[in-house]
């Protein structure tokens, strides 16, 4: 019986055990899941001593906050990882080698932020102030503050920041945000805003703010856009390293895989209802349309 911790939001651990099970790990058979879910990234510290206390096999991490959790209370059980760039972020010491005992997958998103708002601004080219909301607390959130400022000067636009980094901050955040009458709203990649995605969805429809995000789930509950890769299948692929590391490899042996599967996803009904004539080459580009 091996033990597997995994610190992820609620929920979404699942696609990350079906890819454990359809390798033959069997929840009750061959290994025990220690499962840690997480709504505020205040609760990441404990959670990951938890798991160290209890001498877990490896730790799959599902983001960048619970990765560098779990490396502040272990350097030496091996750590999966599901994060934006686990280079930039001191993670790992290169994609190829990553050295001591974190690999996994880097999905890109610090890079995937400025083409994020290339994209919302080519869906709205009258867009002029475009509100930025990040978490403070996410390790990835200066490197994709750095690629944002970079295309708004590239494409003429102001950024106006706003920061959220607690469930409880989410709704005078999005009311602030609505106060400052931006263009439209570009949402960074973060574990918190998936957690509030059914409140931050509601918040963007009461006030009519257009609004870019990270994953097509988004778009499906009724978000305007959204880029960026499959949550599920990334999940799925790291079951395949905590495979190889339960079977005797070496975190730093195993190279991180990048993300290569990136959609764009819009929803015309929405765009409907905000009175947006989504342009032509913007649907064209587009993977995943709801109309």
């Amino acid at each position: 019986m091996r033990t597997v911790g995994i610190i992820t939001r609620p929920a979404a651990g699942r696609g990350f055990e079906t890819g454990l099970g359809e390798l033959g790990w069997v929840e009750g058979k061959n290994v025990r899941f220690e499962r840690r879910e997480y709504t505020d990234t205040q609760q990441l510290a404990k959670l990951a001593a938890d798991l160290t206390r209890l001498q877990v096999d490896v730790i799959f991490a599902g983001g960048a906050a619970s990765t560098r959790a779990a490396m502040q209370a272990t350097t030496t059980i091996p750590i999966v990882t599901v994060s934006a760039d686990p280079v930039a972020t001191g993670f790992v010491a290169s994609l190829a080698r990553p050295g001591a005992n974190v690999t996994g997958l880097a999905i890109l998103n610090t890079q995937l932020s400025g083409k994020r708002l290339e994209l919302l601004i080519q869906a709205l080219p009258a867009a002029r102030r475009v509100a930025f909301l990040t978490n403070p607390a996410n390790p990835s959130t200066p490197l994709m503050r750095q690629e944002t400022e970079a295309q708004a000067r590239a494409s003429g636009v102001t950024i106006i920041h706003f920061e959220a980094n607690a469930p409880a901050r989410i709704a005078p955040t999005m009311e602030a945000v609505a106060k400052a009458r931006p263009d439209a709203l570009l949402v960074a990649s973060d574990p918190l805003f998936i957690v509030a995605q059914q409140q931050m969805l509601a918040a963007t429809a009461r006030y009519g703010l257009p609004a870019m995000w990270e994953w097509r789930g988004f778009v499906d509950a009724g978000g305007l856009l959204a880029y960026g890769g499959d949550p599920n299948d990334l999940y799925r692929r790291a079951a395949t390293y905590v495979d190889r590391i339960l079977k005797g490899t070496k975190p730093g042996d195993l190279p991180v895989e990048q993300a290569t599967k990136i959609e764009l996803s819009i929803n015309l009904k929405t765009a409907r209802v905000l009175g947006i004539a989504m342009p032509s080459h913007v649907l064209l580009r587009a993977d995943h349309v709801v109309q």
